[in-house]
């Protein structure tokens, strides 16, 4: 978001004038940003054979995947629910990774019969993958490289305690049951975290895997995950791509020498494409003076931006009705009969009933984690790109939270 004559503008569209439009509260993304940042991390990785693997579950909003697919990203995909949002957006079953966590195996053996490859992330699924298949579909395998790494222990997925993955440490039994089964594995895979800004982390992780892969003699693919880190503050220090993309290079060619011959080079970002490109615009509607605390009320609240109660996230604030206005010291709230504090103590140009501010860095995990609570609807989406905004997803009505109800007279 640009300030252009004193107004805060996204690609030259005015986001007051959005919400006058489509209404308040209200999530716009930026293409122009998605763009930057998916070219970011290809040039970052230009050394190697590199595939990006979007994880959808940041951003599911159909126009979001459509431009994934446009710039030649493919998915990464949890659940049915997602995969399906990607075979509608044109996505082949083969440019899809299916990512479980201990879902029921139906949900697995659907992937497949759809082209998906799946990564699999435990021993019982392992060996129910193997009885069911044999050397007939390829896999991955998801392994934990007990490295602990990011900022927040809610958002590290790699270490001793976390239940995603494999422990290296069963890599016997791992191995053991592809051999039973001839399973067909043809990449391994990890995903440390997120928020990693440096490459010592991914090279730890990658050197465990490395050493794994050597057992494994018919590999194609080695996929590292994500978690590169975003910038959420403006005083945050933004990870060095290039630096470290040289790094995780020259780790990644090591290896494959030693291995005998080229492998492709697999990340699944997710948050990194997409969050910097999401504004979650709210209007302001109380301001309330307490002794403790000068408090800005929101139309908005937890059932749309949950991060910030669920992880202590910092989201950037923006008073894009009065930027020029005098600082004042607030903690803004939302309206939901729950604590659901966005901030507290932010300095703001002062806030008025009816300023439009802009929570930044909204785009990942904002509102696909959203929800119905306190029978609040959900916003709409609009995407800009190309200098163009478009509704991409309508509002919600209360006909929307009652469809699937069934009364009983």
């Amino acid at each position: 978001m640009q300030v252009i004559d004193n107004q805060y503008s996204i690609q030259g569209v005015n986001p007051v004038e959005l919400c006058q439009q489509y209404g308040s509260p209200l999530y716009v993304y930026d293409g122009g940003t998605i763009r930057r940042k998916v070219q970011e991390l290809q040039d970052a990785f230009a050394g190697v054979k590199m595939k990006i693997k979007y994880a959808c579950k940041a951003n599911t909003n159909l126009a979001v995947l459509r431009l994934m697919r446009e710039l030649g990203v493919e998915l990464d995909v949890v659940s049915p629910g997602e995969f399906a949002m990607g075979r509608r957006v044109g996505y082949e079953g083969h440019q899809i990774t299916f990512t479980p966590s201990g879902v029921p195996y139906h949900e697995v053996s659907t992937a497949v019969e759809e082209g998906a490859t799946v990564n699999v992330d435990s021993l019982p699924l392992l060996e129910w993958f193997g009885q069911t298949y044999g050397n007939s579909k390829p896999c991955l395998i998801r392994l934990k490289p007990n490295v602990a790494a990011g900022g927040n222990i809610k958002i590290m997925t790699a270490h001793t305690d976390s239940k995603f993955g494999i422990s290296v440490a069963l890599l016997d039994k791992v191995i053991a049951t592809v051999q039973k089964y001839n399973i067909k594995v043809v990449g391994l895979h990890q995903h440390t975290g997120s928020d990693i800004k440096e490459a010592e982390p991914f090279l730890r992780a990658a050197s465990v895997i490395f050493e794994a892969a050597m057992q494994f003699p018919d590999l194609e693919v080695i996929d590292m995950g994500g978690g590169f880190k975003v910038s959420y503050h403006p005083e945050d220090t933004l990870t060095d791509m290039k630096t470290l993309g040289q790094q995780i290079t020259a780790g990644f060619k090591d290896f494959c020498a030693r291995y005998g011959r080229e492998l492709e080079l697999w990340f699944e970002p997710g948050k990194f494409l997409v969050s910097e490109s999401g504004h979650l615009l709210v209007t302001a509607t109380v301001l309330k003076d307490d002794p403790a605390r000068f408090f800005v009320h929101v139309d908005s609240g937890l059932n749309h931006l949950i991060r910030p109660m669920m992880y202590g996230s910092y989201h950037h604030i923006l008073n894009v009705s009065n930027p020029e206005g005098e600082k004042r010291t607030y903690t803004v709230v939302g309206y939901i009969c729950e604590t659901d504090t966005f901030a507290t103590d932010r300095e703001l140009p002062e806030v008025r009933p009816g300023d439009v501010l802009a929570f930044l860095n909204a785009g990942a995990y904002g509102f696909t984690m959203s929800s119905n609570y306190n029978a609040r609807v959900r916003p709409a989406e609009v995407l800009i790109d190309n200098g163009q905004a478009r509704l991409v997803r309508r509002r919600e009505t209360l006909d929307d939270l009652l469809r699937t109800q069934e009364e009983l007279l």
